[in-house]
């Protein structure tokens, strides 16, 4: 070969942005988002597809025809695959918390720590009380757990550069939504449940989960459904007391509701019996989305809610 020139195989150039690939409910979404320096995120791609002969061949079928190697590519853990621990932040240098966080969670969790997924997030210092100890959210799933998410992807030689979980995703709406230096409680409710977070200078704080959905809410049997929903108002006023007793320190300015199937009435519900504002999720005051004019639909935007937090990942790709 010496002396002759080797022609490089075509490179292609990945887009910027993140594109989220998520897999739910018999069909696989696609979101791709663009955050540019000075600018509102930009939805440039959000589109659905039928797993009509499963998630593997949706995803080989995919790689081509949507070019998925042009993206930084991330997905979600699904729920039971991963837990999410409030703990004490250890007294030691930062690069060896992840280590001093296993012995910990040996206590927690059921599987085994030692080859344990573990990433570490921290609660901002100034939603804490005087005196308290520093905290963190450590995110952890068993390492067999990880590898039969992403297996799929590897199959499909589609390559991930992160891995996140249903709360940071819609932490990262919920950063978007935040007033200045204020804390937001953001409640979303669908087929599977509900999940409230509260999230303060764009950091997830607390997370509460319920087993309340949609479709609960939306049954045929109007006393059943007059209890579920007298039920998710209490639900709702103990989080908030709890909230507020736990970090006193963070003014919640508003808690943003986005369901899916719609609850007739329960945005007006839930407001006449909390004591902060109350509103309907609407993206269209934060984002961008030219190319997608069905996003001002604020029922198509709670349902791909996730997808779209997941696609609004900072950075250019940290598993």
């Amino acid at each position: 070969m010496q002396g002759k020139k080797i022609i490089p195989f075509p490179f292609t150039r990945r887009k910027s942005g993140w594109l989220a690939i998520i897999p739910q409910g018999g069909e696989v979404t696609l979101v791709h988002v663009v955050r540019e320096p000075n600018s509102r995120p930009e939805v440039r791609l959000l589109d659905s597809f039928a797993l009509e002969n499963g998630i593997h061949e949706a995803l080989q079928r995919l790689r081509v025809t949507r070019q998925l190697k042009s993206y930084v590519c991330t997905t979600l853990m699904g729920e039971g695959e991963y837990t999410v621990s409030q703990l004490e932040a250890p007294p030691v240098p930062a690069e060896e918390r992840k280590e001093a966080l296993r012995w910990v969670l040996k206590e927690i969790v059921s599987y085994q720590v030692d080859s344990a997924c573990i990433d570490v997030l921290d609660i901002p210092r100034a939603g804490l009380p005087p005196g308290r100890a520093a905290s963190v959210l450590v995110v952890s799933a068993a390492e067999q757990a990880v590898r039969a998410r992403v297996r799929a992807f590897e199959e499909a030689r589609i390559p991930l550069e992160a891995l996140d979980i249903p709360e940071l995703a819609q932490r990262n709406v919920a950063a978007l939504l935040e007033d200045e230096n204020r804390g937001l409680a953001f409640l979303r409710i669908d087929e599977t449940g509900m999940m409230l977070t509260l999230t303060f200078q764009g950091e997830l704080v607390a997370v509460r989960r319920g087993e309340i959905n949609s479709g609960q809410l939306n049954g045929r049997d109007a006393d059943q459904r007059a209890l579920v929903q007298e039920r998710l108002v209490l639900e709702l006023q103990r989080s908030l007391d709890n909230f507020d007793r736990q970090y006193s320190q963070i003014p919640i300015s508003k808690v943003i509701l986005a369901s899916h199937p719609q609850v007739g009435n329960l945005v007006s519900e839930l407001g006449e019996n909390i004591y902060v504002p109350l509103k309907e999720m609407d993206l269209s005051s934060v984002l961008d989305f030219p190319a997608m004019p069905e996003l001002n639909d604020l029922q198509y935007q709670a349902r791909h809610l996730l997808a779209i937090g997941a696609a609004l990942r900072t950075g250019e790709g940290s598993a």
